[in-house]
């Protein structure tokens, strides 16, 4: 009864926005609803911006019945492409990301609103996955040695591939919100450029987030997002050297070649 009453009663977004949320949706009727509701309480002046892309279950008609501001495409994009994609058409001066498949209470996601109006340029999720197994995870190794190759070991495994995270409207001309398609990458841009990037608040997305479908036991992400990682190294040390910002100590390489 309460999803039935909000699709009645939708939410409006601002003509003059301060906050811009960001939502890639594929297939994601069941959560929606209360996705777009919790969205659009992160602030009084804020837009909902919902990229469909691929979907087949009414999600784009239940988005727009919501009030949200819906970019619609009929193929697939993936969730980076599709956050792109939103950044583009925000107008708001904080962009916040998230995904359509759960919900985050707004007041949490408030938390990132408020970093990037204390001067954080990217505020990110403090979540890292599980660290302490046996055999971690290749995706979370990624995301450690990328921020320890760029000097930025604070960081630990937090990413802007993990969702909730937000940007400056600085940031995201910095970056340029193409480069969103590749979070790595943007990342890395954003580091090389000195901008402030902090982890802000923890979000444990591992158990919110369904369960990733999986074909003969391999997680059919996993090799793709390891690459992105690969080509955010390779942009960083195209833009320093062949060792990045590390120094070479007593090595004289001139004296082999």
């Amino acid at each position: 009864m309460r999803r039935l009453k909000r699709v009645l009663f939708p939410v409006e977004n601002s003509s003059d926005p301060y906050v811009s949320v960001v939502i890639p949706a594929m297939n994601e009727r069941k959560t929606i609803v209360d996705v777009i509701w919790q969205a659009r309480l992160v602030h009084d002046k804020c837009e909902v911006i919902v990229v469909v892309n691929g979907s087949r279950d009414g999600t784009g008609d239940i988005a727009r019945k919501m009030g949200a501001r819906v970019l619609e495409f009929k193929d697939p994009l993936g969730h980076d492409v599709g956050r792109a994609i939103g950044a583009m058409a925000a107008k708001g001066e904080i962009i916040v990301f998230i995904d359509g498949d759960f919900i985050i209470p707004a007041k949490y996601l408030r938390r990132f609103v408020m970093a990037i109006e204390n001067g954080v340029d990217v505020a990110l999720n403090r979540y890292v996955g599980p660290v302490w197994r046996r055999h971690v995870h290749s995706v979370i190794l990624a995301k450690h040695a990328l921020n320890v190759a760029m000097n930025a070991a604070s960081l630990f495994g937090c990413s802007l591939t993990t969702v909730p995270h937000a940007l400056s409207r600085k940031a995201l001309a910095t970056i340029g919100a193409h480069h969103l398609a590749v979070p790595p990458k943007a990342l890395a841009i954003a580091i090389k450029h000195g901008l402030c990037v902090k982890p802000v608040a923890f979000i444990d997305v591992g158990r919110k987030n369904p369960r990733k479908r999986k074909k003969y036991g391999i997680d059919p992400l996993e090799h793709l997002i390891v690459g992105d990682h690969l080509e955010a190294l390779h942009w960083f040390l195209q833009q320093t050297n062949e060792r990045g910002i590390w120094p070479d100590l007593g090595r004289r390489r001139e004296y082999v070649r």
